[in-house]
């Protein structure tokens, strides 16, 4: 632990030597467990002021409760979705007389699977299958012969998805039937859950808690509980109750003959009590735009005007379409239901098994008023809003630091915008925040945290940051935030793009990061410049593997952001090949290297 972080904390009555060993023991830990740890010390204190130093304390994540008295909780989450309901599902135990003690997947101690009674998973499906990065290990557990045989558990998976991809809840369907062939029974069947969760989650849950006591029996309800309190200091602000901030700033980082453009935004935090840190995420409810819903409605033969009632909701159908479904995302439910009115049998065909090529494209290219255009059929109002997902807020990464920018948060953001069949279309989201411009540009935010993605405690450690395209967003918050605190430890990012003249973002930053010593290194790749061969930030990374051998060996903290379908994967294999050429291991050696890395939280992934 360096010095700096030493003496930016109060030492208190504690000499130098503990207060260093204390700051071992919490780094890295969440802020859930650092508000147990709190009450625990308390807890101590309280009994040493009674005289009584025998009493038992109160139970903790790290607690060795009696697997028989306890409902053990584990969340794999890639955007915070599954944590919520986990903490809330911790709650609800609370309330019902269970001790419960809650787990991010990366932390859950697999040595005490074989001794659990009732177990629940709550775990989410990123991009097409694969599993959130901070699940993997334990999944890979699960699957592996080392794997315990289970007849005494009871468990139940609610899986979290996108119904926009293929592979809907792929990983709470393989963590059900995997508990299954290792004996495990059901305390309650799987659920999967869309986007829009909180309906299917909170019957699951109340129906998990009462499984989960006559589970456990008597002997739970006299259990000590694990505490799972909101923090006093929970911003008025949320996901749910969204701040109207002002977008103070809004320009172009791209230039002419860019492949994509790409936006900075600036947004102002004042008055709202959010704060952040970097690697947090701003969520964003956006609008459609006018031009799309005006489409959809032309399709559909429509009146925009006409009143639909929707659970005890009155709204105009251009409200709806507006503020309340999404129209740019389908999702396979809805191509079944327009399949069976259009009676299109090239429709229906999308979605039998042997097609998911094609249902994966459908899915990616095309927009609600595509399907409808295509293969028309006949709504009414009220059943096509039913039809359509809700609308739901885009997460974006933080492109700054509070101590470097105050009340404000900003984004990179790009604009998604295309020409399919001579017609034009664009995302939803990202057209919104282009169109912020003026005094009276306003957006509704929250701050979504992102514990698993933020930088070292000890900032004398050294950090690699690997972030294609918007992908780098994060970076600029670390390296702000790193040059704020004084950190002693080296920079080095990664940085790709298709073209140097029109799409090297933030490049004066970080030209002038370099002059100023700030960033360590910067090494650039750009795959459409060179007329011999493409180069992409995985080749980059090959090029320079021995000195990036060297940086992990004195224990440099490893991050990556951006594409998870084609840049992550090849990231890891070119990590892998450097180990193995640098490091003097065999393959199968050098992929455990950097799975430990993973698990040590020194390897860690923003992708999308």
């Amino acid at each position: 632990m360096s010095a700096n972080i030493v003496t930016t904390l109060p030492l208190g009555p504690l000499d130098p030597e503990r207060t260093d060993l204390l700051l071992r023991v919490v780094e890295g830990l969440e802020p859930s467990t650092l508000q147990w740890l709190s009450g625990f010390a308390a807890g101590v204190a309280h009994e040493r002021a009674s005289g009584r130093l025998g009493m038992s304390l109160p139970a903790g994540p790290a607690a060795r409760a009696e697997p028989t008295s306890r409902l053990t909780i584990v969340y794999g989450s890639q955007t915070g979705n599954s944590k919520r309901i986990a903490e809330r599902l911790g709650r609800a135990a609370e309330t019902a007389g269970l001790a419960a003690r809650v787990y991010a997947a990366g932390h859950y101690p697999v040595k005490d699977l074989a001794r659990e009674r009732a177990l629940v998973m709550v775990v989410s499906t990123q991009g097409d299958g694969d599993p959130p990065d901070d699940a993997r290990g334990l999944i890979e557990f699960l699957r592996s012969r080392r794997a315990p045989k289970l007849e005494q558990l009871s468990f139940s998976v609610l899986a979290l998805g996108d119904s926009s991809y293929p592979k809907f809840c792929e990983t709470g369907r393989q963590v059900d039937e995997r508990l299954g062939e290792l004996g495990a029974k059901r305390l309650v069947d799987r659920v999967d859950c869309d986007v829009d969760y909180d309906t299917l989650a909170n019957a699951w849950l109340d129906r998990v808690v009462t499984g989960a006591r006559d589970t456990l029996g008597s002997s739970a309800q006299s259990a000590t509980v694990t505490r799972l309190r909101t923090a006093p200091d929970e911003p008025q602000f949320s996901r749910e109750q969204p701040f109207a901030a002002e977008v103070i700033a809004n320009h172009s980082l791209t230039g002419r003959g860019a492949t994509k453009a790409v936006r900075h935004l600036e947004i102002s935090l004042a008055g709202s009590g959010l704060t952040y840190a970097p690697g947090d995420a701003l969520g964003v409810w956006h609008e459609n735009p006018p031009a799309v819903v005006s489409e959809v409605l032309q399709a559909l033969h429509l009146d925009g005007e006409q009143p639909v009632e929707i659970d005890g909701a009155a709204r105009p159908l251009r409200a709806w379409l507006t503020t309340g479904r999404e129209l740019t995302r389908l999702t396979r439910p809805f191509l079944a239901q327009q399949a069976e009115r259009s009676k299109d049998a090239r429709l229906a065909n999308v979605l039998q098994p042997g097609h998911e090529a094609d249902l994966r494209r459908t899915l990616q290219d095309l927009q609600v008023v595509d399907v409808l255009q295509r293969h028309p059929g006949v709504w009414d109002a009220r059943s096509f809003v039913q039809a359509l997902r809700p609308l739901t807020p885009r997460l974006y990464s933080i492109a700054s630091s509070q101590e470097a920018v105050g009340e404000e948060a900003h984004l990179t953001v790009a604009l998604v915008d295309y020409e399919l069949d001579r017609q034009r279309r664009v995302g939803a989201a990202s057209a919104f925040l282009a169109s912020l411009q003026g005094d009276q540009a306003k957006a509704r935010i929250f701050v979504e945290r992102n514990e698993r993605f933020h930088l070292p405690a000890d900032t004398s450690r050294d950090v690699i940051m690997i972030g294609p395209g918007t992908g780098v967003a994060p970076f600029r918050g670390f390296v702000q935030h790193r040059e704020a605190q004084g950190a002693t430890g080296r920079n080095w990012l990664f940085f790709g793009a298709r073209h140097f003249q029109s799409e090297f973002l933030y490049q004066t930053e970080w030209q002038d990061a370099v002059k100023r010593g700030v960033l360590s290194r910067c090494d650039l790749a750009f795959s459409r410049d060179r007329s011999i061969a493409r180069e992409y930030v995985q080749d980059r990374l090959r090029r320079v593997g021995k000195d990036l051998y060297a940086w992990l060996e004195s224990g440099a903290y490893l991050y990556v952001c951006g594409d998870a379908e084609q840049m992550a994967p090849d990231v890891n294999a070119a990590l892998i090949d450097i180990v193995t050429e640098h490091g003097g291991r065999s393959r199968d050696d050098a992929g455990d290297y950097v799975r430990r890395l993973a698990d040590d939280r020194r390897y860690l992934r923003d992708v999308y």
